[in-house]
């Protein structure tokens, strides 16, 4: 009893990482901007094609093409900034709304048309098989991918604290008016925002494509968890999105091992609900 519940927290822990690396390109992107990017899921899936096929064509293993899916979705990020979210940024908030939205549906779309809607998955990676830690089983591409999160999770707390650049993006998010008086250049803050967060879910692309199903419809599932994780932690919280995405991995796990695995998702809605409900700002945030 004790050992498989641990084995189910641990495996919590391994899938709450990446949730959180997920969520925080997302507030991210809210924190600056206050518009809410719903093809974000779409861009993970992007992330985990583009791992996926240089694989496959290339022999390159997942876990050296980070840099290739960051790079690859960083500049996609900023050419739809540039060319479509710009666009409404001083317009209505529906046609804010939307325009996320139909990029998501193109997105989609686009990938059930050029790669079919077929399931693929990643054979024999450079990193496979599974650790013993006494009564507990880790998967090796698990943990690697939930490690490598916390890294990347940590090295833009740290950039966002440490460098004059992450300053500018915090100022812009705790007041625009003023960040503009004191000569920050918000329409780059923006940009490189939106920019930024989409390389973070890229990256945690090609750490899920180590172990998880490919195809276009992937990203659907992780969107929304990465939606709530973001309300639960606190809109534009960076640390909150960090902690939100920890307590919603472990939520989700229990809550398939001591109900049924079919509930597991419904379970972690209802406590964001509940917790909006009690604190609507969120865990952390303001």
């Amino acid at each position: 009893m004790y050992e498989q519940l641990a084995q189910q927290i641990v495996n919590g822990l391994l899938i709450g990482f990446l949730y959180s690396l997920i969520a925080i390109g997302l507030t991210m992107i809210w924190g600056v901007m206050n518009i809410i990017n719903f093809a974000h899921g779409d861009f993970l899936m992007l992330g985990m094609f583009i791992s996926f096929w240089l694989y496959t064509l290339y022999g390159l293993d997942p876990l050296f093409s980070i840099p290739i899916c960051a790079g690859a979705l960083f500049l996609l990020g900023l050419l739809i900034y540039r060319f479509l979210v710009s666009k409404v940024m001083t317009g209505p908030g529906l046609a804010q709304l939307v325009v996320t939205f139909g990029v998501s549906i193109f997105i989609a779309n686009a990938a059930v048309y050029f790669w079919t809607p077929d399931f693929r998955m990643i054979q024999n990676p450079l990193l496979s098989g599974t650790w013993t830690l006494g009564a507990v089983d880790l998967s090796i591409p698990k943990a690697i991918a939930s490690a490598g999160s916390v890294v990347v999770s940590f090295l833009v707390f740290l950039f966002l604290r440490k460098t004059k650049t992450g300053k500018a993006i915090l100022a812009t998010e705790m007041n625009r008016d003023s960040a503009l008086l004191m000569g920050i250049n918000t329409e780059r803050v923006n940009a490189l925002s939106f920019g930024i967060g989409s390389a973070l879910v890229g990256i945690a692309g090609a750490f899920l494509s180590m172990y998880y199903y490919i195809y276009p419809q992937v990203g659907g599932t992780f969107g929304l968890i990465s939606f709530c994780i973001v309300a639960l932690g606190g809109f534009g919280s960076i640390e909150g999105a960090f902690v939100a995405g920890i307590l919603i991995g472990i939520v989700q796990t229990l809550g398939g091992y001591f109900f049924d695995p079919a509930y597991k998702y419904a379970i972690v809605f209802a406590m964001y609900l509940v917790t909006v409900w009690i604190r609507p700002q969120g865990l952390l945030g303001w």
